[in-house]
């Protein structure tokens, strides 16, 4: 008897380390990697992927995500010429260029709708017109910027008289605090730890309601999402929907936690900085983070593209092969 009960344990122990060694396997062989090139924060195509990570959610849906870093201008480049399959910081416009150069992309799904604004510190800027003649800084190659200039436009402002201080999203924030400009062109997050530390600091209304709805008839902007190379995406269309179920439980997560949310967005940040942030997550007004499916929302991002023609940033009317109309659930 007591030899049989010695040896119980070993049986158990041994059992278990062949049942583990099954569930290691088969973890190692469901779980994929995948790398995703993001813009560095703060910026709206990083705020998702440390959440994530954190929770697991790749991990959960059968990838590895890696996420990579890059300024503006180098993830345009180094996805556009193929080295990165699938971007996280897609935004709409960019995707729509890459589509009118011949770079074969897909917009999979939507993350954020529109949100930008112009901000000042001095007291002679107090509406759209009174850019003309002045400084302003903003990240020219990048989308919300490209953006701001459509309704700067349908505000009657000439463009051509505003001197444009470009620079890195993560360089607007010290611009604004430094008053070195006349005015700084921001979005969120910057725009909300911006007013932590700033709080005097006044924004000058785009009037995007009123200028959209003359513009296209009202309805959602998108903005930000989730692109990939087409090839890529015709042939994974499982990893397509991993990559969406992934995106909706962080998504989801961060609107159910915006308490425990607010220091993986904003990494390093001050209590206050944190509590704005979470208060930003709550009211959503802003932050305009909304999952959409691209192929339910195409006459929307028709309307976007429409926009950017506007402004010249897109030379013709991207194809409508450019958004991905496969369905998710």
């Amino acid at each position: 008897m007591k030899t049989n009960l010695t040896r119980l344990p070993v049986l158990a122990l041994a059992a278990s380390a062949l049942a583990f060694g099954s569930l290691s396997s088969a973890y190692a062989q469901a779980v994929e990697k995948l790398t995703i090139v993001i813009f560095a924060p703060p910026s709206l195509g990083a705020l998702l992927p440390p959440v994530i990570k954190a929770q697991k959610f790749d991990i959960a849906n059968g990838l590895d995500i890696n996420f990579e870093e890059r300024t503006p201008d180098a993830y345009a480049t180094q996805f556009n010429s193929g080295e990165f399959k699938v971007g996280g910081s897609a935004s709409l416009t960019t995707m729509g260029l890459a589509d009118v150069r011949g770079v074969k992309v897909k917009y999979l799904f939507n993350l954020f709708d529109f949100w930008g604004t112009v901000v000042t510190s001095r007291d002679n800027v107090k509406t759209l017109k009174d850019l003309e003649g002045k400084e302003l800084a903003g990240a020219r190659s990048t989308t919300n910027y490209q953006m701001s200039e459509f309704f700067e436009k349908r505000a009657g402002v000439d463009l051509s008289k505003i001197k444009v201080v470009n620079t890195a999203p993560p360089g607007l924030i010290s611009y604004a605090i430094a008053d070195r400009a006349d005015a700084i062109q921001i979005w969120e997050p910057a725009y909300t730890l911006l007013i932590t530390k700033k709080p005097g600091i006044r924004l000058v209304d785009l009037n995007i309601e009123k200028a959209w709805k003359d513009f296209a008839g009202g309805g959602t902007i998108p903005y930000l999402g989730v692109g990939a190379h087409s090839d890529w995406a015709d042939a994974n269309p499982d990893k397509v929907q991993k990559l969406y179920t992934i995106y909706k439980a962080a998504v989801e997560w961060v609107q159910k936690n915006p308490e425990e949310a607010a220091p993986l967005l904003a990494k390093g940040a001050a209590p206050e900085e944190l509590k704005a942030v979470a208060a930003m997550i709550k009211s959503n007004e802003r932050l305009a983070m909304k999952l959409t499916k691209a192929g339910d929302i195409k006459k929307d991002i028709q309307a976007v593209y429409k926009a950017g023609m506007d402004t010249n940033y897109l030379p013709s009317m991207p194809s409508d092969a450019s958004i991905y109309d496969k369905p998710l659930k």
